[in-house]
């Protein structure tokens, strides 16, 4: 550091004495040559008026009064003195000390006398610096009576150059020692500092597992080193903590699901076949912002356990390419590879017309299946048109699919959700030897409930096509089971939960989706809960208490507006907690393109509003309702500073902010309010589990919830936590993967494994 300060240094003062030194030079010659100028201006016009003096003096012979009226001038403007000639070149008078000068006539003045015009020059005499002016003196009866030299000292000119150049050194060394001073106080306080904070903070990255990276003002200009190290540090952090945790659990002959553990446990299973995932999401969302395009990470527990795999086995992931500047980064076929900062595997991007979206995925998959298969009492909206697009898009991500497997022994596909029910039959047709795997992410309805939909044969044919369907929970798989049996001529197997459809079998299991877990190991103390909590509070620009939470899509199936009901119940039926508790729900806009969801929304508004109003006082509110996106993070930091959290969907096919609020609770604080409708009452059985449409029972459980015991508090988290931890996110994504890769081909059918269903159904 001390070398790079030094150089740092003699660096500046070179090149701040270079710049000054040009600047003086050019302020000395402009100085230099305005001092000139002047001058000759000056001795121009004043030897112009003096030659018309001598005439009349010479010819009276008068030359001790021309000799006194030329003395009257010495000294003037530096001025030496003059002398007169006849125009023989003869001295007739002589001023001032120039006798050197006129010894002999000079040639200047009988260039000016012979030229009939004033001649100026420069020249030195001994040690002096002169500026002489010949002019001719006009005669009345002939043409000239002779001449007139008039000489100036100027060697004030050299002594203000001098003077200009004493004054730019000693700014000069004034500016160096500025700077140096200056460069010192900046070298330490932004550049040795930061450089030592991210080197205390590399430090404690390498002896401590919870070390916290300094903020971007704390680095500095180091930002941007920061922002590379940081995830670096963050995959530091979670290998620790992963193997600390298993190192832990290994010897009570446990283990946890890490991305590691998954990437390392697919990569064997899959025996050097590739991996193949189709998701309407894509995983890297390119946009054009402020003329710079920039790389969104959507906020997806998909991508957290998929991405591993891919990384581990060079995959693919195919999706629909939705930023603005998505078409600027791919090759010419569709493609790139991701993470932009570690490129491991590919993304394929498919490419939709707006009206293609409009009916696919806001129309048929939004509009009909999701309303459908969420017993929400909002009635599903089939249109033809929109089944076409449906059947269209499955059949384009069909031809990306196959384009991309190319000649691939024994691919693996793993396709994501209810936009692609037609898509397993489209690839199992036209790549009988592929491993196909679709995991329905929302629930699945009754047989009654699912003859709504026109094309329902069609649907069940198409998922028919996978090796092996995955839903939640179990109650799901038998509603699917139930209704294929209803639908289909095939012959559903309940012991192993499988069917046999145009002699091809499918099995039908439950994987419950999970969150990304590890242990934080430091426990925030409740002072520094508390006054986290009264900062956020102040934010806010309210007054309360006790906080509770809920997060959500502006979506019908949420059951957000039944949640503000309890709150108002709640209210009314426990007084003392007016002006104590507020309720903040953090709504994400969603679809708000589709009637029912824009006017979900307006009802989400008006009754917050109409709460507010009815209790509202001062600065408190019942009801803060954040309607933005928000990031992870932010979101995370309600979840660590509410009392409760409340989860009561109408019907759900997991709801993972259950499973996130209890994953960022290391504190051990904070209870759960969950609805029996979601798939995670399932395994959170020490949540308050409530049935939302009672809105009384459901405002006791908040009254429940902040005036249970601590211990208890702690003991319902910690137990919880564990379920969560056991059966995280990674858990799910190789379970998933593993059974569809122990399913073995043959030619006509599939020859099923013993696979454990009554472990999951548990």
């Amino acid at each position: 550091m001390r070398i790079l300060s030094l150089r740092l240094i003699v660096a500046l003062v070179f090149g701040v004495t270079l710049v000054s030194v040009v600047s003086s030079w050019y302020q000395v010659r402009t100085t230099k040559d305005a001092l000139r100028l002047d001058l000759e201006r000056k001795a121009e016009t004043f030897s112009d008026s003096l030659a018309v003096i001598p005439e009349p003096y010479l010819q009276r012979g008068d030359i001790a009064g021309l000799l006194a009226t030329l003395h009257r001038f010495d000294g003037r403007d530096h001025l030496i003195g003059t002398t007169v000639y006849d125009r023989n070149g003869f001295i007739l008078a002589n001023t001032g000390n120039i006798r050197s000068l006129t010894r002999t006539t000079p040639q200047i003045i009988r260039d000016a006398i012979a030229r009939n015009s004033t001649e100026t020059n420069y020249m030195r005499s001994g040690f002096r610096r002169l500026y002489i002016v010949a002019a001719p003196i006009p005669a009345a009866t002939e043409d000239m009576a002779g001449g007139i030299l008039v000489v100036y000292d100027t060697d004030y000119i050299r002594a203000q150059v001098f003077h200009i150049w004493i004054q730019a050194f000693a700014h000069i060394a004034l500016q160096v020692l500025v700077i140096v001073a200056i460069t010192l106080l900046i070298v330490r306080w932004s550049l040795v500092g930061p450089i030592a904070r991210a080197a205390e903070w590399m430090k404690r990255l390498r002896t401590d597992r919870h070390a916290q990276p300094p903020s971007p003002k704390d680095l500095d200009f180091l930002s941007s080193l920061a922002k590379e190290v940081a995830p670096l540090a963050e995959s530091m952090r979670q290998a620790r903590a992963a193997a600390e945790i298993e190192a832990s659990l290994r010897n009570r002959n446990e283990s946890v699901w890490t991305a590691q553990r998954l990437a390392d446990h697919v990569r064997n299973k899959l025996g050097g076949s590739n991996l193949f995932v189709v998701s309407n999401r894509e995983p890297y969302i390119h946009s054009r912002q402020d003329g710079a395009i920039k790389v969104t990470i959507p906020a997806s527990g998909l991508v957290t356990a998929i991405e591993p795999i891919l990384c581990a086995c060079n995959g693919t992931w195919i999706a629909q390419g939705s930023g603005n500047a998505d078409r600027e980064v791919v090759d010419s076929h569709d493609c790139l590879q991701v993470p932009p900062e570690d490129p491991k595997y590919t993304l394929r991007r498919v490419w939709l017309t707006k009206e293609e979206e409009e009916g696919y995925y806001y129309g048929f998959a939004n509009e009909g299946l999701w309303p459908l298969c969420h017993m929400a009492h909002t009635r599903p909206v089939f249109r033809t048109s929109d089944w076409s697009y449906y059947n269209e898009v499955n059949a384009r991500f069909a031809d990306a699919l196959v384009e991309q497997i190319a000649d691939e022994q024994a691919p693996v596909v793993l396709i994501q959700d209810y936009h692609f029910a037609l898509l397993p039959r489209m690839i199992k047709e036209r790549l009988p030897h592929a491993r196909v795997a679709i995991f329905w992410h929302i629930p699945w309805p009754n047989p009654e409930s699912f003859s709504i939909c026109p094309w329902q044969q069609e649907l069940l044919d198409g998922l028919l096509g996978a090796d092996l369907i995955g839903f939640h929970v179990q109650a799901h798989c038998n509603n699917f089971l139930n209704t294929v049996d209803r639908v289909l001529e095939a012959q559903v197997d309940w012991e192993r939960f499988s069917v046999r459809h145009k002699n091809h079998w499918s099995s039908v299991l439950p994987f419950p989706i999970s969150v990304d877990f590890l242990e934080q190991g430091t426990v925030k103390t409740d002072s520094n809960t508390a006054e986290e909590r009264s900062q956020l509070i102040a934010e806010l620009g309210i007054e309360t208490t006790y906080l509770g939470v809920g997060v959500d899509r502006l979506d019908y199936t949420k059951g957000i507006v039944e949640r503000f009901l309890a709150v108002e119940s709640f209210l009314e039926r426990h007084p003392r907690y007016q002006g104590r508790f507020t309720f903040i729900q953090i709504g994400a806009p969603t679809r708000s393109n589709i009637p029912q969801y824009a006017n979900f929304q307006r009802d989400v508004e008006n009754e917050a509003a109409r709460i507010n109003e009815r209790f509202g006082r001062g600065r408190w509110k019942p009801i803060v309702l954040l309607s933005r996106q928000h990031s992870h993070k932010e979101v995370e930091r309600y979840y660590r500073l509410a009392h409760l959290c409340m989860v009561t969907s109408l019907h759900d096919g997991m709801n993972l902010v259950s499973k996130e609020f209890i994953a960022t609770r290391d504190d051990l604080r904070g209870v759960l309010i969950l609805s029996l409708f979601t798939g995670a009452s399932r395994e959170l059985r020490d949540a308050i589990i409530v049935n939302p449409y009672d809105t009384e029972a459901t405002g006791e459980a908040i009254a429940q919830a902040l005036e249970m015991d601590v211990s208890e508090i702690a003991d319902r988290m910690q137990r919880m936590r564990n379920a969560v931890s056991d059966h995280n996110i990674y858990w799910w994504a190789g379970n998933l993967i593993g059974d569809l890769c122990d399913l073995r081909l043959s030619r006509n059918t599939v020859l099923k494994t013993t696979i454990d269903v009554t472990r999951r159904a548990s």
